[in-house]
């Protein structure tokens, strides 16, 4: 299982969820814009059985989820986390990722994929670094190429979303080889101006 210390960086950290997170990220959680094309809905009485599946994906070494605190001001804004963790096959999916609607397009998502990405590639050696996302969801496939991330294709009726709908899913990925130019990239884009 794999064991991550906090990841700090200049706007966030990102902090190993634990139970003193319940409550930030149930307030974090609490706007329904955030849910629209999420596979669950962990705002408002979803929150706690979301949360406690966490912990227990986390306890059986299948997710490594984080807290995300915002530096500017101490609050937890949201959450991700390393899915599929496989290090036989050197690879992991960062996902499950969502933050409060005040964050969006600022600099707490580029931060966090850099901080997951160096500490994928660099301390655990990782090969390769998916990211799957609902093919509704425009947002998120946007900002997962402006990480640099290979758009792979198309996963028909891959998951069961909210409602019982079936969700086709977009793969995207980054390989190790790729990952020192995507760096650079990603430190310029969340360098002060």
């Amino acid at each position: 299982m794999m064991q991550i210390p906090t990841l700090k960086g200049r706007w966030v950290a990102l902090e190993p969820i634990a139970e003193a997170h319940r409550e930030p990220l149930r307030q974090a959680a609490d706007d329904e814009r955030i849910w629209a094309t999420t596979i669950v809905r962990a705002a408002g009485d979803g929150f706690d059985a979301w949360f406690n599946a966490l912990l227990a994906e986390r306890a059986a070494g299948r997710w490594y989820p984080f807290a995300v605190r915002r530096m500017a001001d101490c609050l937890i804004v949201g959450s991700t986390s390393y899915l599929d963790i496989s290090p036989k096959h050197r690879r992991l999916e960062i996902g499950a990722t969502w933050y409060r609607p005040d964050t969006w397009g600022s600099m707490v998502n580029p931060e966090c994929k850099l901080l997951l990405l160096a500490n994928a590639f660099e301390v655990h050696d990782m090969q390769r670094v998916a990211f799957i996302t609902d093919v509704r969801n425009l947002h998120s496939q946007a900002a997962i190429a402006k990480l640099g991330a290979t758009r792979e294709g198309v996963l028909r009726s891959h998951m069961v979303s909210q409602g019982g709908r079936m969700r086709d899913s977009v793969v995207f990925s980054i390989i190790a080889e790729e990952w020192p130019r995507l760096r650079k990239m990603l430190q310029a884009r969340i360098a002060p101006n």
